[in-house]
């Protein structure tokens, strides 16, 4: 559209500038005393693969990798393998790219009843003196959350360290991620029969549900809920079981997809996507509201022509109950 020059015109400006106005110096923000930049997309993902437990790298690609490090001294850490070739640990990379801090955090994955030292999970994230010793970093340790990385860092050694980091952590992980390669295709999306057959029973047991509730309502046997009237009584019951039925198909889902599937590990790192993304494309889309209701009738008492006059079910008012692999028919689409 449209871009402005600025051009600082004495000394006193061109301070301010560079002391109020520069990128690195707006990383915290006053606002809420927390980051307000953070690793995203691409990097975000990369490093919670990049840091697992089972990345080893040999010695061309960890030579390749210490060119990016933005602070590198020339020496070459020990490797943690030696036999019977040597091998490096992604862990030792990612060391030389923190700043000397001691952090200890979780992964988004975390159990919650979990308090030992060394998590089974590699969730617990120790950082001693810069040396990250356990732990997936994520969207919780490098993202834009208070408490991390790059607060603490922010906070002990101020902006232009926490500047390297962000540049070495960026070009380590995005150079690591283009030879380790990363993407997301149909297979993803793909639940065994098992796992379809439990989304089409939960489904299937939902509009046996709600056609129970059509069924007291005509006959004048549903009770009121507390404050509503016997219409939005009616309505409440079947979102609320439509719903329930929507969730339970996403955590059917959710459930079956290994560790390794694509689109989970994003989710899991936090860099793009939630577990509802997931049960729409495997399970079932759901309930489409429209204001916090389910779609109303337009015209003639009913939501589309393809409709018969009063018809209530979860079809004709908004419910899709094919996923967005399954594809959509054109009344659902609509």
């Amino acid at each position: 559209d449209e871009m402005n020059l600025h051009v600082p015109q004495s000394h006193e400006t061109r301070a301010e500038i560079q002391e109020l106005c520069m990128v690195p110096k707006q990383i915290v923000s006053p606002q809420k005393n927390a980051p307000v930049m953070g690793i995203v997309q691409d990097t975000l993902c990369g490093v919670r693969k990049f840091t697992k437990r089972d990345t080893f790298l040999r010695r061309d690609m960890v030579m390749n990798l210490l060119m990016w490090v933005p602070s590198w001294d020339g020496v070459i850490p020990c490797p943690a393998i030696l036999k019977p070739i040597p091998l490096w640990t992604s862990k030792q990379i990612m060391s030389l790219i923190i700043p000397n801090i001691n952090l200890i955090g979780f992964h988004s994955a975390h159990p919650d009843g979990e308090n030992t030292d060394i998590s089974p999970g590699d969730t617990k994230v120790i950082i001693e003196d810069g040396e990250l010793l356990a732990g997936i970093l994520c969207k919780r340790t490098v993202g834009s959350s208070a408490g991390g990385i790059i607060h603490t860092s922010m906070n002990e050694f101020g902006p232009s360290i926490t500047m390297d980091f962000f540049n070495g952590c960026q070009m380590v992980v995005n150079y690591w991620l283009l030879h380790n390669g990363f993407s997301i295709g149909i297979g993803d999306t793909i639940a065994d029969n098992i796992t379809m057959n439990q989304i089409n029973d939960s489904i299937t047991h939902a509009k046996k549900e709600v056609a129970k509730i059509i069924a007291k309502a005509q006959n004048n046997q549903l009770e009121c809920l507390p404050g509503m009237t016997i219409r939005e009584s009616f309505e409440s019951l079947v979102n609320r079981e439509l719903n329930r039925a929507r969730d339970n198909a996403g955590k059917s889902a959710e459930k079956s997809l290994k560790e390794f599937n694509n689109v989970k590990q994003m989710v899991v790192a936090g860099s793009k996507g939630s577990y509802l993304n997931i049960s729409q494309m495997t399970a079932c889309v759901g309930q489409q509201n429209v204001e916090g209701k389910r779609i109303p009738f337009g015209f003639k008492d009913r939501t589309l022509p393809h409709f018969t006059k009063d018809d209530h079910s979860p079809e004709s008012r908004g419910f899709v109950e094919n996923s967005y692999l399954r594809g959509l028919t054109p009344q659902e689409f609509f």
